[in-house]
């Protein structure tokens, strides 16, 4: 830590400089720019720099090495484990810096670091085009792609990191690098995964898709049909179009106007149907689910970038998540799995999910650091609720899940899925040999670790 003069007279030439603000305890604004999306996540910062340009992230990162200050990266804040803040140390927040800008005639968008989904999928549309985004509006789109990129659109378009063109990033040493497939070909290659560990992305370059059309069929069932549904939507998905994605949710029944009296409060099983085209082309799709027994159903067209809003979470909720990837889907697995369900803590706004994968996913490069492209299935225990009280129940709950699925396990996790779980489940995520490979570029872009607050890839030239 330098000392206290030197500091002092630091953070009054970066509040001087800076084109956004520069918060530190006491300011008015700091205690609500240093709230996250999880409510368990409460650390206190040395300094918050909202940054509204790239060379604003720059003289923040030189600012925090000349007083050897620990540097956080913040975008969209959804990180579960909180890893947009940190004690005593730098946030960069990029949330001023959320231009979009899509180029039609080379279906691609550029998109800065801090833009969330909302900003991205409202830009596109009116261009009828889309790129594989995150299942929630306010997710940030530089750490939700350079993590891997999991959402709806996935089976058709990909993983997020398969429509990667180009990132820009601010480096440890405040130098600005671009990172393309001809550009910084290694460093290009860990961002398709690495997440964080590089650099701060001051913006994205991604490829977009025509989506002319988009629907949905989402049907209640009540949770003593569950297994009948998860089997036949793995019918569903096995021999679907790749056009067909979603997932099955338990969740407690919401007070919405197509949920019956009955489900709301109550535990509720859901069956979520996507469809990149037309709702005569997914009601064709979505017919053996249709045909099933249930409380309530929504079959319509709708805006994709509608139904990214359609599953946000309120703000100020608590939250612990973590998955499993599976190589298929047989029947023990989802009589276990549904059987999870009954102890499901409810009401809350804990979700009990399952993605499917395929299609895209698996034709994807394989070269990539996302082991988990060859799974089937993931399940996902995503655990949201409101009072401290319920921490121990909730996270126990997550817990019981993983521990019913491993024996199904391959063993790989999506990383953006999970929170703080260990060196070995950062491997899971990455690979074995593809973290030592990562380790070597993280080596030569950060060799002190500058950038820790993430999945942490230490530092190894081998």
């Amino acid at each position: 830590m330098a000392p206290l003069g030197k500091a002092r007279a630091a953070l009054a030439a970066l509040r001087e400089d800076l084109t956004g603000d520069v918060l530190a305890p006491g300011d008015p604004g700091y205690d609500d720019a240093r709230t996250v999306f999880n409510a368990m996540i409460d650390r206190r910062p040395a300094v918050i720099a909202q940054c509204e340009t790239q060379d604003d992230v720059v003289r923040s990162v030189r600012f925090a090495r000349d007083l050897d200050l620990k540097i956080a990266v913040r975008g969209g804040g959804h990180s579960v484990a909180g890893m947009a803040l940190n004690d005593n140390g730098l946030v960069v927040d990029l949330r001023r810096m959320h231009a979009v800008t899509v180029h039609p005639g080379s279906s691609s968008v550029r998109i800065e670091g801090g833009a969330t989904m909302s900003h991205l999928d409202r830009a596109t549309e009116p261009y009828g085009l889309a790129t594989t985004g995150g299942r929630a509006s306010t997710t940030g789109v530089g750490g939700f792609v350079l993590g891997g990129g999991s959402g709806w659109l996935e089976r058709v378009f990909g993983l997020a990191i398969d429509n990667i063109l180009g990132v820009e990033l601010v480096v440890a040493d405040g130098r600005t690098v671009r990172a393309t497939a001809q550009e910084n070909p290694e460093l290009f290659w860990a961002l398709h995964g690495g997440g964080g560990n590089f650099g701060v992305a001051t913006a994205l370059t991604l490829r977009l898709h025509e989506l002319p059309a988009f629907a949905i069929a989402l049907m209640l069932f009540l949770p003593t049909h569950g297994p009948e549904a998860v089997r036949v939507f793995r019918e569903v998905m096995e021999t679907g179009p790749r056009e067909a994605g979603g997932g099955v949710i338990y969740m407690t029944g919401a007070p919405e106007e197509f949920v019956p009296g009955h489900l709301v409060g109550k535990l509720t099983c859901g069956v979520l149907l996507t469809y990149a085209g037309t709702e005569d082309d997914m009601r064709k799709v979505a017919q053996p689910l249709l045909a099933l027994p249930h409380e309530a159903e929504v079959v319509q067209t709708m805006p994709y970038a509608d139904l990214q809003c359609m599953l946000d979470d309120p703000p100020g909720m608590r939250n612990y998540w973590s998955a499993e990837y599976v190589r298929g889907l047989p029947d023990d697995l989802v009589d276990v799995f549904c059987a999870r369900a009954d102890s499901m803590p409810v009401p809350t706004g804990t979700q009990h999910v399952l993605f499917p994968q395929g299609g895209a996913i698996f034709d994807g490069p394989a070269e990539f650091p996302v082991p988990y492209r060859d799974s089937a299935y993931v399940a996902h225990p995503f655990g949201v609720w409101e009072e401290p009280v319920d921490d121990e129940r909730c996270i126990q709950w997550v817990r019981d899940v993983r521990s019913d699925i491993r024996p199904w396990s391959t063993g790989a996790t999506y990383l953006n899925f999970i929170g703080e779980e260990g060196t070995d489940r950062i491997v899971a995520g990455l690979g074995v040999e593809n973290t030592r490979r990562l380790a070597r570029v993280k080596a030569a872009y950060d060799p002190d670790n500058v950038f820790r607050f993430n999945h942490n890839i230490p530092p190894d030239p081998g």
